[in-house]
């Protein structure tokens, strides 16, 4: 079976139905079979038609499938809508606890565009359920907007931490499953913040963003500590913020960077006879022992189960010599 494309409304019907006509049928034909089907086809059909709505009654809440709107990309749709009309109608959907009211499912730009311009917006009305607008929302970005990977990654994570179930997100994004593990995964790995700062990213594609969160995992990397570090605003595009970010994380990876800095120092402890025992490093933001399988195999293997026994003695002899400052 076909999937509904929610965002495709059947075409109005041919010639509009007067009041007059309405009220005739109203009182000609009965509430029961085939009539009452008809009459259901033409209210469907009249609730497709396009109309005009002010801007000032249409909100704009909602998961977000796009990082932002550039300044000139809206103010260049207004200038081609006040000069040739708004050729494509936004879709909206009634808000159930205010009448009058209603809630943007996708045309979010053609909607800033119109507020503008201070003038009414075409739009198709449809009562639609939550995960109904989700669809359609992610069905028409895709077509129309073609949404940076990073941004379906964001999008996705969004939808999940709000509830959504996996089958719904996978129709939103026309995406299967093993595509929206690789989403989550990226959008897990990298802060939001972050994303934020490097934005779309258009011309960077799966790969390279699962390359920095697989990087990023593994070796435990303070991506917004690293965004401090360099001049993101130094970087003409979104692209190339991406590429100084990976630039500074490979920089990071290096053998060199693993040196004692002002922001990194490691120290070594050996025994008596020369045996490197352990190497302590300090960072910002966390205190690190490393011990050698190789050196000490035996005490590693003492240390692991016995770890969570000596730290607290550790820690409770601390307490003790510290209850009297």
């Amino acid at each position: 079976m076909a999937r509904r494309n929610l965002f495709q409304p059947p075409p109005p019907p041919e010639n509009a139905v007067s009041e007059a006509a309405q009220r005739e049928q109203k009182s000609r034909f009965p509430n029961t079979g085939a009539m009452s089907g008809m009459k259901s086809t033409l209210k469907d059909l009249s609730s497709n038609a396009v109309r005009e709505i002010s801007v000032e009654v249409i909100e704009e809440g909602g998961p977000k499938d796009r990082l932002a709107f550039a300044d000139e990309d809206v103010a260049a749709l207004a200038a081609s809508i006040n000069e040739h009309g708004q050729q494509v109608p936004i879709m909206v959907r009634p808000v159930s606890d205010r009448p009058g009211y209603y809630r943007i499912v996708y045309g979010r730009r053609r909607l800033r565009a119109l507020r503008t311009l201070g003038i009414p917006a075409k739009a198709l009305v449809r009562s639609l359920s939550d995960e109904e607008a989700i669809v359609a929302q992610g069905q028409e970005n895709s077509q129309r907007l073609d949404p940076s990977f990073i941004e379906k990654a964001l999008f996705a994570a969004e939808l999940a931490e709000s509830g959504y179930a996996s089958s719904v997100i996978m129709d939103a994004l026309a995406v299967d499953k093993a595509m929206l593990s690789r989403m989550t995964k990226v959008a897990r790995a990298i802060p939001e913040v972050v994303i934020q700062i490097v934005g779309s990213a258009h011309g960077i594609g799966r790969r390279r963003w699962e390359e920095l969160a697989d990087r990023v995992r593994d070796h435990e990397i303070d991506l917004e500590e690293v965004v401090e570090r360099i001049e993101m605003s130094a970087a003409g595009s979104s692209d190339d913020r991406f590429a100084l970010l990976s630039d500074a994380v490979s920089r990071l990876l290096l053998p060199t960077s693993l040196a004692p800095t002002a922001a990194t120092s490691t120290r070594s402890v050996t025994l008596a006879d020369g045996t490197l025992l352990a190497e302590v490093k300090e960072t910002a933001r966390a205190l690190t022992v490393k011990l050698s399988k190789t050196d000490t195999p035996e005490f590693v293997q003492w240390m692991r189960d016995n770890a969570e026994t000596e730290l607290t003695r550790l820690y409770e002899a601390w307490q003790l010599e510290h209850a009297s400052d």
